[in-house]
């Protein structure tokens, strides 16, 4: 990557600052602002919260739109890392189905 300055952090998630001085970040797989467009799910929860991490058993965790009433698509190798930033920003989470019924 000519002009850019790479620094990869433990997470495996790499901050890629091109020659405009524009920050971005590129994943592993090299997709560049999968992490930005999914940013707002790791913001201070709203009151009732929007989104909220969603444990529907077999040890599966989803994260859930309750504006829109169905789980959010994350891709696989960003879920732990969503997850985690979520929970750091206080988003709530648990077993029990977070939406409304549907029909």
């Amino acid at each position: 990557m000519s002009g850019a300055t790479d620094v990869m952090d433990v997470t495996g998630v790499m901050d890629v600052r091109g020659a405009t001085g524009v920050m971005g970040v590129l994943d592993v797989s090299g997709q560049m602002g999968v992490l930005e467009r999914l940013s707002p799910l790791w913001e201070s929860p709203a009151m009732p919260p929007r989104w909220v991490i969603w444990h529907a058993g077999a040890g599966d965790s989803f994260v859930f739109d309750r504006e829109f009433n169905m789980p959010v698509d994350v891709d696989d190798a960003l879920l732990g890392e969503v997850l985690c930033r979520m929970r750091e920003a206080g988003a709530p989470e648990g077993d029990a189905y977070p939406g409304r019924p549907c029909g």
